[in-house]
């Protein structure tokens, strides 16, 4: 029988740490299947920051740089206008990019760095124990937000919508969301991705895909739920599809 579907070379066959129902075991093999695919995988960094995403370096079987919390941008940045001929992959959570990381996100995306960004969004803070984060739905209940999310009380504010914010900005160049809820929506990801990856490969400007998660253990539920839960409030807040592109004749 021949065999239709195999493991990636860029993925190292290893026990993962993440949680039952998490996407970002979905999202790291997404990201390596597309690295084969290329043939980059002897010319790939990924730069992977504190929160969840700092387990990506145990997956991934390439080179890779963890920066200080919030400041992966200006690493990717540095890598990046060093290594041109390189793929360089910005790997970021919700609370490092969205929050401690804002202004690197902001003005490396402003500059037009030539790297991707794979913003991975699953409204709470993962690693430190699902505190509130800014990308937290209005109602929804954090560590911090036991009652739920209210704008108007004690500063919590509002959800920020990261691919719109960075879309605004002339040195981005494609921005998409997808998402890892069912299959359909995996295959969407994969291909937003890919033109990230392809433009980034052609010396275009900044590219980002975010993607919405699932984020089981801190939002209380089990991996079915869980998904449910996504797709009823997240999803209608969160647009999926092309936000941004302006890739047609860009070289």
């Amino acid at each position: 029988m021949k065999q239709l579907y195999g493991y990636p070379e860029s993925l190292k066959k290893v026990q993962t740490k993440y949680c039952g129902g998490c996407g970002h075991g979905i999202i790291h093999r997404i990201i390596t299947e597309l690295i084969d695919e290329l043939e980059m995988r002897e010319k790939t960094v990924i730069t992977n920051p504190v929160g969840c995403a700092i387990w990506a370096d145990l997956y991934f079987d390439l080179d890779s740089v963890q920066p200080a919390h919030g400041r992966t941008p200006a690493a990717a940045t540095g890598v990046k206008r060093v290594l041109p001929d390189h793929l360089v992959i910005c790997y970021q959570g919700d609370g490092d990019m969205a929050a401690i990381g804002t202004a690197e996100m902001i003005h490396a995306a402003n500059r037009g760095e030539k790297f991707t960004t794979i913003f991975v969004n699953n409204a709470i803070y993962g690693m430190t124990g699902g505190q509130m984060a800014p990308t937290t739905l209005i109602g929804q209940k954090a560590a911090t937000a036991p009652l739920g999310r209210d704008a108007d009380y004690a500063g919590m504010g509002y959800p920020i919508r990261v691919a719109e914010l960075v879309a605004q900005l002339e040195g981005s160049r494609y921005i998409a969301r997808g998402a890892v809820n069912n299959a359909a929506n995996v295959r969407k990801t994969k291909t937003y991705i890919k033109k990230a990856f392809e433009a980034q490969l052609r010396g275009i400007g900044s590219t980002m895909v975010e993607i919405v998660s699932q984020c089981p253990t801190n939002w209380g539920m089990d991996a079915g739920e869980s998904i449910e839960w996504l797709e009823e409030n997240m999803l209608p807040f969160y647009k999926l599809g092309e936000i941004k592109n302006t890739l047609e004749g860009a070289s």
